[in-house]
């Protein structure tokens, strides 16, 4: 399926709240051949830019002083749907995913400042480390002058979501319900998918509870909710789901 234009998000705010949430993205900048080198980083929204820090040296160093132009990209998995919760079953071209993802243009820029850095990096830990315990960093330490932190300004933020808001009403109330009847009857299966790490080694009662807690978040999310406890289903509409 394609959303094309109506699966984008519409919002600034939307945008913003998930890029303050996620912890990985993926950034990307030119090499001198021209191609594009990607690294995972972990990074910080903060005042309408995106930062990452790390070792001061390094290909995505090199790129940025030969070309500023950049990418950054973050995304969220929510759900795979396989082909038998659509009609006709069958057809594994109906196979499709539920997702959340924001995209960026931009230029890099490389932070020197240690008074930026400190305030940055702070903000990374207050992100990262939110149960708090620790000592906030400060521009005269050595570990805040010796790394090294790149400053992404974008100069186009577009962002795309599918929760089934453009599905048909019966199609959609149906994928839901599938999707609460899978974490039933294959809770196994259904932690897999969202990448619980160390499913397998917990007890049947905990496994069933993760993958119900967990595929009621998802239908929350189509704009749904479950009337009634584990195991049974009964969705009904609670908001019509725009962003």
């Amino acid at each position: 399926m394609n959303f094309g234009e109506k699966s984008k998000i519409k919002s600034k705010e939307k945008m913003v709240e998930f890029l303050k949430t996620e912890h990985t993205g993926r950034f990307t900048t030119i090499d001198k051949s021209g191609f594009p080198f990607t690294a995972p980083m972990n990074f910080v929204y903060y005042q309408d830019a995106i930062y990452v820090h790390g070792f001061p040296k390094g290909e995505k160093y090199d790129n940025i002083k030969l070309n500023q132009k950049c990418g950054f990209e973050v995304d969220k998995d929510l759900a795979f749907l396989p082909s038998y919760f659509f009609e006709p079953p069958t057809d594994a071209s109906l196979t499709d995913t539920l997702y959340i993802s924001v995209v960026i243009k931009g230029l890099a820029e490389f932070v020197i400042d240690n008074k930026e850095k400190s305030v940055i990096l702070n903000a990374l830990i207050e992100k990262y480390q939110v149960e708090g315990g620790y000592e906030k960093l400060r521009p005269d330490m050595a570990t805040v002058r010796g790394v090294g932190m790149i400053k992404i300004t974008p100069n186009i933020m577009t962002g795309k979501y599918k929760l089934g808001k453009y599905w048909e009403s019966k199609d959609k109330i149906r994928i839901a319900i599938r999707t609460m009847e899978r974490a039933v009857k294959n809770p196994k299966r259904t932690l897999e998918l969202l990448n619980i790490v160390g499913f397998e080694k917990l007890d049947d009662d905990t496994t069933k509870e993760l993958a119900w807690i967990h595929s009621t978040a998802i239908v929350e999310m189509m704009g749904f909710h479950n009337d009634l406890k584990y195991p049974n289903i009964s969705l009904s509409v609670v908001k019509d789901v725009d962003w």
